[in-house]
């Protein structure tokens, strides 16, 4: 998606070879106007997949997964991280390690909102070592609902989440490849 690789040279920071930081129209300040254009990408990738629901993990991959959801006119559900008093029991749950913070969570959607009937596209901001999504996976599985694929908005095509799952069978919809962060330079595939 050429308006997201453009966004992701002109605002995004390359922190190392493996942390791109891109907080200033994806993971803290939002982008309305990207968004809406990433969620267009994504209905169209999706819009004849017979979708009954949405599914992402807090935060980043919530506006993303709205925008997809408005078009397509479904519910968007997301994984919470920490536990709520309102949370206390009928709920999924996987554990998820996050490349980013390095740390182990556990993530749970309540059991009220998502069944066997649904069938989901799960919708991430970045895919590294693909944990998050096999976390939303295993949730999706637990529910018995089908999961149609994966969309994410920025893979690094060079860690081993995007291939192990396409490995897997997935079908994996990344917005933007990137191939490397090296000398501080992004580099699409």
């Amino acid at each position: 998606m050429k308006a997201l690789q453009d966004k992701i040279i002109k605002d995004g920071k390359v922190l190392s070879a493996e942390v791109l930081k891109v907080d200033s129209f994806l993971n803290h300040q939002i982008d309305p106007e990207l968004m809406q254009q990433i969620g267009q990408e994504f209905a169209d990738l999706y819009k004849d997949a017979g979708l009954t629901k949405i599914v992402t993990i807090e935060s980043s991959g919530i506006a993303p997964a709205v925008m997809a959801g408005l078009i397509l006119g479904i519910p968007v559900v997301f994984a919470r991280k920490r536990k709520s008093v309102t949370l206390t029991d009928n709920f999924y749950s996987a554990e998820v390690y996050s490349f980013t913070k390095q740390v182990s969570s556990d993530i749970s959607v309540s059991k009220d909102f998502l069944n066997k009937d649904d069938v989901v596209l799960i919708i991430d901001d970045f895919l590294a070592n693909g944990e998050a999504a096999k976390g939303l996976l295993s949730i999706v599985e637990q529910a018995g609902a089908t999961t149609s694929g994966i969309g994410i908005v920025i893979e690094k095509g060079f860690q081993p989440g995007g291939q192990a799952l396409r490995d897997q069978g997935h079908r994996v919809d990344s917005l933007a490849i990137i191939s490397s962060l090296e000398n501080g330079k992004v580099e699409f595939a």
